[in-house]
């Protein structure tokens, strides 16, 4: 996807169908813009990765109609993922062809009032549902949605898993950029916060549905003594106030705790006989620290060490496409991992990475890979050409 041999994904057709678009979010017309680099197509689905800095409503709205007859999904994002590997300012658009994908969205509102049976229940129908009109579309995939500020990603995904049974399903949590403030999705035109979409799509494509993560567990613990679960913020490690028993473990001023200290030295807790990334958020004015995913008194905390981040990358893509080239990499990337490459300065060499494996997607607050909500990780959905023997 290097922007120099392909300046607009309507002059390169992929092998799946898939096309591909971007345009800046201050552009005077941004989704005819779109619309004119995607060409015209039955799309079954189109996704919108949309910068925080763009006006969400009239992108929406005209996106609705701009594709009506497609089912049309947006988030705001932490930043996006297009031509150039991440991006910032940019809307960066996902089109899926009807004759390859056949979708059926399920929306979820008012993620406070979650009634967990019915959601099940609802998955289950889409799916037989589906049964009747995709018999020659053999692979399938669920993607989700959410309100990257809803707190409710954790007990979201765990309720879909027993929906969903063996269809793999990844996920991202639609961001603010670096402001946590609000975070919009939108399905069809229709905007909505503490709320989620999750797309069921089979398809004519092998898939690969992935997650992936470059941080190796220590052997330094701490433990949260006093927390608000609900809230997700932490008061107190190891019965210390518990910025300043994180800086303290660090060897650091408790003053200086920052982004870019939580995407340098992660924690994670083991569930399942694995490890997975429960990232600091920020700190509050009284010492507390704010997770992006649960968190609850008793957990144990390991401090973590990051692999070379391009290495690892390079690697384990390698290890999930093997001798195969995707056509595309449907990703959410977690918005630390992003920071933590421009702090190492790796950040053109992880470019180069994203734009040769089509990668495209968005920074998010979480991500999203069967029942479970994590932190600095990439997951996400590699798909190859139809035909090709995985």
């Amino acid at each position: 996807m290097d922007g120099s041999k392909n300046p607009s994904a309507s002059e390169e057709v992929l092998k799946s169908g898939l096309r591909i678009a971007q345009v800046e979010c201050d552009h005077i017309a941004p989704i005819d813009a779109l619309q004119a680099k995607l060409g015209l197509g039955d799309y079954a689905l189109v996704c919108l990765f949309v910068s925080p800095e763009a006006d969400f409503c009239d992108i929406t709205e005209k996106a609705n109609s701009a594709f009506h007859g497609s089912e049309v999904l947006a988030c705001t994002t932490a930043g996006e993922i297009g031509f150039g590997g991440y991006l910032d300012g940019q809307i960066v658009a996902v089109a899926f062809p009807r004759n390859h994908f056949q979708v059926r969205c399920c929306p979820i509102f008012n993620l406070d009032t979650l009634d967990h049976q019915a959601e099940i229940d609802n998955l289950i129908k889409t799916r037989h549902m589906m049964d009747d009109v995709t018999r020659d579309f053999p692979h399938e995939f669920a993607f989700m949605l959410i309100d990257g500020l809803s707190l409710r990603e954790d007990e979201l995904a765990s309720t879909l898993a027993s929906g969903l049974g063996p269809v793999p399903m990844f996920g991202g949590s639609a961001g603010d950029g670096t402001r946590f403030e609000k975070a919009f999705i939108s399905i069809n035109g229709t905007i909505h916060r503490n709320a989620a979409v999750i797309s069921l799509i089979r398809t004519v494509c092998p898939i690969k549905v992935f997650s992936l993560d470059h941080l190796v567990p220590k052997t330094t613990q701490m433990v949260v003594t006093k927390a608000d679960p609900g809230r997700r913020i932490v008061h107190t490690l190891n019965a210390e106030p518990a910025a300043a028993e994180y800086a303290r473990i660090l060897g650091k001023d408790p003053t200086q705790l920052n982004t870019f200290t939580f995407a340098a030295s992660p924690v994670v807790v083991r569930l399942g006989g694995s490890h997975h990334v429960r990232a600091i958020q920020r700190v509050t004015d009284d010492g507390d620290l704010v997770f992006f995913s649960a968190i609850d008194e008793g957990m144990v905390l390991t401090l973590a060490e990051p692999e070379h981040m391009v290495d690892h990358l390079k690697e384990t893509l390698t290890g999930i496409t093997g001798n195969h080239v995707p056509d595309a990499i449907l990703a959410c990337d977690c918005l630390l991992r992003k920071i933590e490459a421009q702090q190492k300065q790796m950040t053109t060499e992880l470019n180069k990475i994203l734009d040769d494996k089509r990668i495209v997607g968005f920074s998010t607050y979480g991500e999203q890979r069967g029942a479970l909500h994590v932190n600095h990780t990439m997951t996400g959905v590699a798909i190859f050409p139809p035909g090709t023997e995985i």
